[in-house]
């Protein structure tokens, strides 16, 4: 999963009593762990920071910290699950569809793989079914589930007993299974090829207004799901239906492409997507298409400005008007 330096900012060295290489070392699968629990790279960001501080003022105190990758990844986690539980009532109040903040990486750079660990793991629908969770459910699953770790160690790394972990995590398990949405790994070269093939000729389609060519590359019940969070205008229930959604992908990109609206194509939670921009090059939305059987499934825009931030200038076209 892509941290700081993937989101265009430079990843902080490690700090004071942690060797730079060794604190860069950790930051992916940390970075990885925290956006997995809050679905926000500024909130990702700031959760591993806090770890490292807090390992060097252990340090400072005089604590020995035999294991500093354990420490950090205990620390995260259970940073993690108190930032979820404050957050509770902001999520629940949150206006229309919900999107986590998305994970960028050029598609013509270097795939997620080389730029940190397990970007194909959290996609978009998967991280938006994890919201079902509670945070203590949600920190199990996902060390168990996606990042592979043994029940000891998430009992010790989240203050359970190995009993209690299990029986979490077979709730949760079947929590998410319940959505439709199964935990995926990384795909094939092949499979990566091709997923970015067809975003290629789907986006190529949408901006030139080609309805027939996007009908054939959707599926029967594609849905848009589009994140404004009432800062930025979104369709209001999310078209459903391939027609639909073709005619409104069309018109959308048709009234952007006269704005000066351009697309770059790019990976987006580990899927095949692309990033649109003003023609001062500010950052408008981003696009992730869910692939399965070579049709488009489902497209989920994040348009609100707040969940931009962290790739560049964020562009005002899409803003609601400012209420007086």
């Amino acid at each position: 999963m892509p941290g700081p330096a993937d989101s265009g900012k430079e990843a902080a060295p490690g700090p004071a009593g942690v060797p730079g290489a060794v604190g860069t070392g950790y930051r992916p699968l940390l970075f990885s762990i925290a956006y997995g629990m809050t679905g926000s790279v500024g909130d990702a960001e700031d959760i591993v920071q806090d770890a490292f501080v807090g390992l060097t003022r252990a340090r400072q105190a005089g604590t020995r910290i035999a294991d500093p990758k354990a420490y950090l990844t205990t620390a995260v986690t259970r940073l993690g699950i108190n930032h979820l539980n404050s957050a509770r009532v902001r999520r629940e109040t949150y206006v229309g569809d919900w999107l986590p903040e998305p994970v960028v990486v050029p598609a013509a750079g270097p795939g997620p793989a080389e730029h940190a660990e397990l970007a194909d793991s959290l996609s978009m629908a998967f991280l938006v079914l994890l919201e079902a969770l509670s945070p203590v459910e949600r920190a199990v699953f996902l060390l168990r589930e996606v990042f592979g770790y043994g029940y000891p160690d998430v009992a010790a790394i989240t203050g359970k007993t190995e009993v209690n972990c299990r029986q979490i995590f077979a709730r949760a398990r079947q929590r998410i299974a319940a959505g439709g949405q199964a935990h995926h790994r990384a795909p094939s070269p092949a499979r990566r090829a091709e997923g970015a093939e067809l975003a290629r000729r789907f986006f190529e389609a949408a901006a030139g207004g080609d309805l027939d060519a996007l009908l054939g590359m959707l599926a029967p019940d594609a849905v848009i799901h589009g994140d404004g969070g009432g800062k930025a205008q979104v369709a209001g229930k999310p078209p459903a239906g391939r027609h639909r959604v073709a005619r409104h992908l069309a018109g959308l990109l048709r009234r952007g492409r006269a704005l000066g609206v351009s697309l770059r194509l790019a990976w987006v939670n580990g899927q095949p997507g692309a990033v649109a921009h003003d023609a001062g090059g500010r950052v408008v939305a981003v696009f992730a298409l869910e692939v399965a059987d070579s049709m488009v499934q489902a497209i989920r825009a994040v348009v609100n400005p707040d969940k931009l931030g962290h790739l560049g200038p964020v562009s005002d076209l899409a803003r609601m008007p400012e209420k007086e």
